[in-house]
């Protein structure tokens, strides 16, 4: 099966040099580009595309407010946010938007057709580095609200609170399996049950979850020093 893409940045030579890169692909096709949040969603009620690729910072309708209105569609739409995180502000705000995906802008052509393939599979996609960034900003009070207390924790066994903790340092599956001395299909396992409990999309809104509930807090034993 063919993915559907459409690529939305209000620089055209942008549009044009990821369309390039996608088109390569057998199995990756461009069904549009947009120079903006307004286009991106008149096109993406024409064509139904499987991922739209989004830039944030637009003139007109910005990505943050066409990321909303796009995964607000029934069905929803897939969208995967290219970003360079230092300058963009904004990427807490896309996490909670319901983005799928984050990819730098700077990212190697094979990055951004794998990334387009994860989340057009339905899977959340957050890069290591963009992880990183993303702790260090909760860490310097950069993004995201003061701790308040969420019901929905009470749901969790200790376990799935611990595996919790450790997506919020950023580690991967087999970084949580090892800090934790459990197995990685374990780890899978506890993962998929806290995002149903919790009514989160991925680890990306995990992340998020858990610095907004407390559960990790910067310097703290799930926060970003805790890596060592």
């Amino acid at each position: 099966m063919t993915v559907r893409v459409v690529v939305v940045d209000d620089q055209a030579v942008v549009r044009v040099g990821f369309a390039a890169v996608i088109d390569a692909e057998p199995d990756l096709t461009v069904s549009a580009q947009a120079a903006d949040g307004a286009e991106a969603l008149e096109l993406a009620r024409a064509c139904r595309p499987d991922v739209v690729l989004m830039d944030i910072r637009m003139p007109g309708m910005d990505g943050l407010t066409a990321t909303r209105l796009l995964t607000a569609m029934d069905p929803p739409v897939r969208v995967l946010v290219l970003t360079t995180f230092r300058r963009d502000e904004y990427v807490f705000s896309a996490l909670r938007g319901g983005a799928s995906g984050f990819l730098l802008k700077d990212c190697e052509p094979q990055e951004l057709v794998d990334a387009i393939r994860t989340v057009a599979g339905g899977e959340a996609l957050l890069a290591p580095e963009i992880t990183r960034r993303l702790i260090d900003a909760f860490a310097t009070g950069a993004v995201g609200p003061r701790a308040r207390p969420d019901g929905r924790l009470d749901a969790l066994t200790g376990r799935e609170r611990d595996v919790l903790r450790e997506v919020a340092r950023g580690l991967s599956n087999p970084e949580i399996a090892a800090a934790l001395g459990i197995g990685r299909s374990t780890v899978k396992t506890h993962m998929n049950a806290l995002l149903a409990k919790l009514s989160l999309r991925d680890r990306a809104q995990a992340i998020i979850f858990a610095y907004e509930v407390g559960l990790a807090s910067p310097g703290g034993p799930g926060g970003p020093s805790a890596r060592g």
